[in-house]
């Protein structure tokens, strides 16, 4: 089994508020992130940030979830990669909180790859999570703060899976944005 890392440390400044505790049919969007992956991992780093005591708070009765508090958030995604990754001792998926309907199905064929890093892609287009083997750890911790998710992964021979999932790409910054997935999905 796999461990999983859920990235919701940022600003959210499109939204102007905490996006992943908008509701969904009563539900947080983070929830939506949560229980997709849960079926797949033995456990989940929620990395935070800028909301981090509003979504600590919100999980804070799920046994099966860490909260990791990047202190670093400020200087980027990649920071909050690098804290999430820190806590890990498995294969790891690394998600965005704001990318919250993406389906069984793909992490089901992420697990099959046999690459050491995999991406999900929909019509050839990438998609999340990205799975990563517990053997690149140590390189990605090594990497500096101002690199990037994708500067890493194009270093390595990457498994793309095609799959099924349009969802896997939508990500949401604003109520709006909401709003169109559920009428484009039915979500």
């Amino acid at each position: 089994m796999a461990e999983g890392i859920i990235l919701a440390a940022g600003y959210a400044s499109r939204a102007q508020a905490n996006k992943l505790l908008f509701l969904h049919k009563d539900q947080a969007l983070i929830d939506y992130a949560i229980q997709g992956m849960k079926p797949f991992v033995n456990h989940i780093y929620v990395v935070t940030g800028h909301y981090d005591i509003d979504i600590e708070n919100h999980l804070k009765d799920l046994t099966y979830v860490t909260c990791v508090k990047n202190p670093l958030y400020h200087e980027g995604m990649f920071s909050s990669v690098q804290s999430g990754v820190e806590m890990t001792t498995e294969d790891f998926f690394i998600h965005p909180g704001d990318c919250p309907f993406v389906s069984e199905t793909t992490y089901q064929a992420l697990l099959k790859g046999t690459k050491q890093i995999r991406v999900p892609t929909y019509k050839q287009r990438k998609g999340h999570p990205l799975f990563v083997a517990k053997e690149l750890k140590e390189a990605l911790l090594s990497e500096p703060r101002d690199s990037t998710l994708k500067a890493f992964r194009d270093r390595y021979d990457v498994e793309m899976i095609e799959n099924n999932d349009p969802n896997m790409l939508f990500d949401i910054d604003t109520p709006a944005d909401l709003d169109r997935l559920k009428k484009q999905t039915g979500v």
